[in-house]
């Protein structure tokens, strides 16, 4: 690689991982917009400490896991090519520290803030990386099974799976575990008590956010400048207004499904960004809205599931739909660029749900069992871990 490509690739990644940094700001304040106004504090601090927590164990652990690449040679061989394997990893890291962030929103307003942290660590360290490896490195034979079986590896471009269905479906064991906040439901479990957004704005802004840093999360997954695609750009921005209509619609204009309507269709169309006709992402997208408008009423009303956010539907189920409609929508018979098996789709999505939802169920059911996960009665009427609330009250204009 000359130093001239290597330069141009080092910023190319940069932006990218700069603006899949800058999704982690849309994520706060989607959540704190979400949860009521004495959670807020914690669900700031929360996300940014989980960034941390992930930053430090991805680079002494996670990356080594998924690629076999450690940092621990001399600065000198680092900066081979620019630096690119680094920036590559801070790319990545982006990637693999969106995991805790959508687990946050989740298990708001009542989860501990410590055992937290320690389920971050756990999952960014060695769960995440382990299935990352097997798709995007070909770790443990994973790809080339697939391959054989069906004559096409499992693709997933920028994520649906590898990411949110994995994040989506590591969130639904730990809500479970946590259990719904206290007066969700009436003391019989049948009726289903309103908890309003504190903050229409600031969810609509962090949905904002979402959607624009997005484009560097599709996009810049090419990786290198050569490799980059418009077609990944106009599928985003098709998949993204096809949720966001099918929410307005199927949602009946509610504020909260209109903002993470295009969140949901933009979830969706990562695996197959790089292979669909902006008419299939359009779709994609689209289905991925109602899905996400459907299920979140489900399980909220019928499951009794108390998934503050939706982060079980949106990533976790339309994840899995971005996976399958890969194999549908990147045919050639509906205008995409081929290369693709439906049966390989199926067999990485369900294999993705399955790791997921296994560790999930293990890591908080241990954590439950051994330290405890949820806050004390009086924490949570108080507001989320009262410990967050004396880091606020120590600032200056407090004092």
């Amino acid at each position: 690689m000359s130093e001239v490509h290597a330069g141009v690739d080092v910023l190319f990644i940069l932006m990218g991982a700069i603006l899949v940094l800058w999704m982690h700001a849309g994520f706060a304040f989607l959540e704190v917009g979400t949860v009521r106004l004495k959670n807020q504090v914690n669900a700031l601090v929360k996300i940014f400490s989980d960034f941390g927590v992930s930053t430090v164990v991805y680079f002494f652990i996670g990356y080594q896991v998924a690629y076999g690449t450690g940092f621990l040679a001399p600065a000198s061989e680092l900066a081979v090519n620019n630096g690119y394997e680094l920036v590559k990893f801070f790319f990545l890291l982006t990637f693999a520290a969106a995991i805790p962030a959508i687990i946050s929103g989740g298990i708001a307003e009542r989860a501990r803030f410590g055992p937290q942290l320690l389920a971050s660590a756990i999952i960014v360290s060695v769960v995440y990386p382990t299935f990352e490896g097997m798709v995007w490195n070909g770790n443990f034979g994973f790809q080339s099974a697939i391959e054989q079986l069906t004559g096409y590896g499992f693709r997933d471009f920028a994520g649906s799976i590898v990411v949110h269905a994995v994040g989506g479906w590591l969130a639904l064991g730990a809500v479970v575990m946590l259990g719904a906040r206290k007066g969700r439901y009436s003391s019989d479990g049948r009726t289903l008590m309103a908890h309003p957004p504190s903050s229409i704005p600031f969810l609509a802004l962090g949905s904002w956010i979402l959607t624009v840093g997005w484009f560097g999360f599709n996009v810049m997954s090419a990786q290198t400048a050569e490799a980059v695609s418009g077609l990944v750009a106009i599928n985003s921005l098709m998949a993204m207004a096809g949720g966001l209509l099918a929410a307005l619609w199927a949602g009946k204009n509610d504020p909260g499904f209109v903002h993470n309507g295009p969140l949901a269709g933009l979830v969706a169309i990562c695996a197959g960004s790089d292979i669909m006709h902006p008419i299939g992402a359009l779709t994609t997208g689209a289905v991925a809205g109602g899905l996400f408008v459907w299920a979140f009423t489900w399980t909220q009303n019928k499951l009794k599931v108390d998934d503050v956010l939706g982060v079980w539907p949106l990533h976790g189920l339309c994840g899995a739909w971005g996976g399958i409609a890969a194999g549908i929508f990147g045919q050639q018979a509906l205008g995409g660029l081929g290369e693709v098996s439906l049966v390989a789709q199926l067999l990485g999505s369900l294999a993705g749900v399955a790791f997921a939802t296994l560790a999930g169920f293990i890591i908080y059911g241990a954590l439950k069992a051994t330290m405890g996960i949820r806050l004390t009665d009086e924490e949570e009427y108080n507001g989320a871990d009262l410990s967050i609330h004396k880091i606020s009250a120590s600032t200056p204009q407090d004092r």
